[in-house]
């Protein structure tokens, strides 16, 4: 099976534009403040204009669930990531806005695969990435040996440090339940902006 591609971190009008020409399946719009990829009101206005096949995913950390509910409804959003310790009965009221709900979990060597089964039935997608204080976006690769711990059957996205470099071992993935791919800091030019050549040279590389 093909891998999906979620291109995250957008912020800046041309470059949303550019990279929505690519046909990416999901682009993430991060609502986190402390993240250099936070995306301003103004920018976040161009959300509704982005290509109705992409799915556009607002990425959120331990927000107030009335807040999620109302960008959500805002700019139009078709999907949800939570990056934060939200628990499984805030991913269930998500998923009943009739979004698409992806939680993720930072990997590291002692992380505990069983606290996933609560949110299978609650989340449609898990994202695995390396486990960091700032919530994603460090450009460091986690181990996918560790991913062999993982029992379940729900599909997930990976993510984390994901280059150029990767893409014929994603190619190559035998793991039927790897969904999506989830680049971010490893294609930008700065923080939130994106180098299309270079998504272009990835893209063509995993087809």
């Amino acid at each position: 099976m093909k891998q999906k591609i979620k291109v995250c971190g957008m912020k800046q009008a041309a470059n949303i534009a550019a990279v929505a020409d690519l046909r990416p399946n999901y682009m993430g719009f991060i609502f986190y403040q402390k993240s250099p990829r936070y995306i301003s009101e103004i920018s976040a206005e161009l959300i509704k204009y982005v290509p109705s096949e992409i799915k556009t995913v607002g990425v959120f950390v331990d927000e107030d669930i009335e807040t999620v509910k109302a960008l959500v409804a805002k700019h139009y959003l078709k999907a949800v990531q939570l990056h934060g310790k939200e628990n499984v009965d805030f991913c269930r009221e998500i998923k009943q806005m009739g979004v698409e709900v992806i939680k993720a979990f930072g990997v590291h060597p002692a992380f505990d695969f069983s606290i996933l089964e609560a949110y299978e039935p609650a989340v449609d997608y898990f994202l695995f990435d390396t486990q960091t204080p700032a919530h994603g976006g460090s450009g460091k690769v986690f181990d996918w040996t560790l991913l062999e711990k993982y029992q379940l059957d729900k599909s997930y996205f990976l993510s984390g440090g994901i280059d150029l470099s990767h893409a014929m071992q994603i190619k190559n993935s035998e793991d039927k339940r790897l969904y999506a791919i989830d680049i971010n800091s490893k294609f930008e030019l700065s923080p939130g902006l994106k180098d299309i050549g270079k998504l272009k040279e990835f893209l063509k590389e995993l087809n």
